[in-house]
């Protein structure tokens, strides 16, 4: 009946925000780790060089 919808209603809402915390949680906890393994070693993720659009791009020739 309707109080069975009510309960299982009420569990998959709890259920669901516990799934939601926890992933969060354990995303969050991956990107600090990450964060912290390039701030102490930038030396392997150097920047690189900023370049125009017109070099990234190859030229256009129209095909007839």
């Amino acid at each position: 009946g309707v109080h069975r919808q009510v309960l299982f209603t009420t569990v998959g809402w709890f259920v669901g925000y516990y799934l939601i915390k926890r992933t969060e949680y354990i995303h969050a906890k991956l990107d600090r780790e990450l964060f912290e393994y390039v701030r102490h070693h930038p030396e392997d993720f150097k920047t690189a060089e900023k370049r125009r659009i017109g070099e990234l791009l190859e030229d256009f020739y129209p095909v007839r």
